[in-house]
């Protein structure tokens, strides 16, 4: 710990996901060297480190799920499983050499602005530093959500999230009871259905769901994509126009989507032949009001002799017996809850302390809300990746992560421009009037129009996740930071005492082989300079 108590870096970024791994990427294509990442864990990986759980697999198509500026030619799978992503997050920290950068088992514990040094002072679990710029990347589905069950606590067998599975628990012969019917869970059900002795499906409210149209990419299609980096290009061109083509439907004209829900309908009733199954099963609400889930083994699996779906959630446990809301009774061995995570109130907020004393919680009391997705009013030099309405509902995450990063790399050239100790805070009048925007489109949108209540909505009801938009827009929206919406502070006349630099040491190797982008050696000392990245 007393290795790094008087260290001072220019960035730090928390978490080493899609976000975290991003950022110290655009960080070294800008030139950036003095910037360290602070992960919790002993590896990289983020959510798809985290979940492991029997079947885990991502609902985007795998060359649209992966970074622009990091292609990856030899995806198996159309749709990857969990241990494909977490092999690619591995192969992109290897091949931007962003391994010196991280430091593993340090997860933060509190961050708080000095006003008078123009820094963020960080305690984690290996010790203290300060930073000039913080980049929260820490992710909306990083911690688990479990509801509070009376009784749990007298259950006599196992109980975990889908996100932290217990892969030391044998599910074999065993009676599980599974809570909720999201992503996970629809997953997980056809992966454990055949080996258990009995599952019960504990479902709150339906979902929708489509068949999921995997298949194992050939070995020609790969070495085509090897030889002609041009055709990976093109196939992930083709995967994200579909996508920016659909998105009117969601966020315009709600109605135009009941063709799709027909669609869904039809994929339920080929599976489904009990009538009071299917009634269970069917969704009373527009389809695209919560994320419309792929599978196309979730539904048989459901029809299978030793497969119980309550229709209720779980209400509270009894010593083995869990009795769901409308008074069924079921007996269970282990408990599995697929209930999501905190995403409108991210525990994160808690240990962000801003200029003016209070935390990220306290001045998110009202619901998240922020500029442009990134900065926060009260919390200078302070960005998030995936922050406040920047989820999608129907496409890939990297597009807005990427648009993200254009942001954050402008914002770290803007204080290069403005020179000497300064830093950037958004205007409460910008934020505020970001918001109106973004709350406007919202209002016919599918996710507040569509009849359902969803993780996207906060507990007043406002939809704080979600970007109503095409990600075309959304990148128009970040190319540039607008100094107009920002406060310059600057350091008062008597700086604290210099503190040494960062034990980081730069590496030479800034882009993978191969890349055709050129660097040139920037005014600043210690920093080059660097076109933008297009992603």
């Amino acid at each position: 710990m007393a290795e790094h108590e008087h260290e001072h870096v220019r960035v730090a970024v928390i978490g080493s996901g899609f976000g975290g791994l991003g950022a110290a990427v655009r960080l070294r294509r800008e030139g950036i060297t003095d910037f360290v990442v602070l992960e919790r864990a002993d590896s990289v990986g983020g959510t798809w480190r985290d979940n492991s759980y029997p079947g885990c697999a991502c609902d985007v198509p795998s060359h649209l799920y992966s970074f622009s500026f990091a292609p990856n030619p030899d995806w198996p799978r159309t749709f990857s499983g969990q241990e494909h992503i977490r092999a690619y997050l591995e192969h992109v920290t290897d091949l931007f050499h962003l391994r010196p950068h991280i430091r593993f088992d340090s997860e933060v514990t509190k961050m708080t602005w000095d006003p008078q040094g123009l820094y963020w002072e960080i305690e984690t679990a290996s010790g203290r530093l300060r930073a000039d710029v913080v980049v929260s990347a820490t992710g909306p589905l990083s911690e688990p959500r479990i509801p509070d069950i009376p009784g749990l606590d007298s259950f006599p067998g196992a109980v975990f999230h889908s996100a932290r599975w217990d892969h030391g628990q044998e599910l074999r012969g065993k009676r599980v009871a599974m809570v909720g019917t999201g992503a996970s869970a629809i997953q997980i059900v056809p992966a454990v259905q055949p080996e258990v002795a009995r599952l019960t499906l504990f479902q709150r409210t339906p979902a929708w769901v489509m068949p999921r149209v995997d298949r194992a990419i050939t070995g020609a299609e790969r070495a085509l994509h090897r030889a002609v980096p041009l055709t990976s290009r093109l196939r992930r061109g083709l995967l994200w126009g579909i996508r920016e083509l659909q998105v009117q439907a969601f966020t315009k004209h709600p109605d135009e989507l009941g063709f799709v829900e027909r669609l869904a309908r039809r994929n339920m009733t080929r599976a489904i032949k009990d009538p009071a199954l299917r009634a269970k099963l069917t969704p009373d609400y527009r389809i695209g009001c919560k994320r419309i889930l792929l599978s196309s083994e979730y539904y048989p699996a459901l029809a299978r002799p030793n497969v119980d779906v309550v229709a209720s959630g779980l209400r509270e446990v009894r010593g083995s017996t869990l009795v769901a809301v409308d008074g069924t009774e079921t007996e269970a061995d282990v408990i599995v809850f697929g209930t999501g995570f905190h995403v409108t109130d991210m525990p994160i907020a808690e240990r962000v302390v801003g200029a003016d004393g209070r935390t990220l919680a306290e001045s998110w009391k009202g619901g998240m809300q922020s500029l442009r997705g990134a900065s926060a009013a009260g919390f200078p030099n302070w960005m998030t990746i995936i922050g406040p309405n920047t989820g999608l509902g129907n496409s890939s995450m990297i597009l807005m992560i990427e648009s993200q990063l254009n942001y954050l790399a402008d914002y770290v050239r803007q204080l290069d421009v403005l020179g000497g100790r300064a830093a950037l805070v958004a205007r409460p009048s910008a934020v505020n009037a970001w918001n109106r925007r973004v709350q406007d489109r919202m209002k016919r949108t599918v996710w507040n129009t569509g009849g359902c209540t969803s993780w996207y909505l906060d507990a007043s009801g406002r939809n704080t996740t979600i970007w109503p938009g095409t990600t075309s827009e959304f990148r128009r929206e970040t190319r540039r930071v607008d100094l107009a919406e920002y406060e310059v502070l600057r350091a008062p006349a008597d700086p604290p005492p210099p503190v040494r630099a960062a034990s980081v040491e730069p590496a030479e190797a800034v882009e993978p082989a191969g890349s055709a982008e050129s660097t040139g050696q920037s005014v600043r000392s210690g920093r080059t300079r660097k076109s933008e990245a297009s992603a």
